[in-house]
């Protein structure tokens, strides 16, 4: 019976369930770009404080180039949920 019902709900209004799976996609996507601004936030003060306990003739301290690379790829995939998301809104209101 509940398959049945989830049928007819598609076929009833399928541009609803469409940007109900846009809003799935976008949460998760918008979570991980907080996410990610917040850590590399956190890195760079962690930076700061520590910078501010080294001697001038000491080389300067960076972030991780691991760290770096992952932060980016996180924005990238973050992005890019959003970026389907909105495309699957802007589809669901073509039906």
């Amino acid at each position: 019976m509940s398959l049945q019902l989830i049928w007819s709900m598609f076929n009833a209004h399928p541009g609803k369930l469409i940007n109900l799976f846009a809003l799935l996609l976008a949460c998760p996507g918008s979570w991980l770009l907080h996410a990610t601004r917040r850590r590399e936030l956190r890195a760079l003060a962690s930076l700061a404080t520590r910078s501010e306990e080294r001697a001038m003739d000491q080389p300067m301290l960076l972030p991780d180039p691991a760290t770096l690379r992952i932060n980016r790829f996180f924005y990238r995939f973050g992005f890019a949920c959003l970026a389907v998301a909105l495309l699957m809104s802007w589809a669901s209101t073509r039906f």
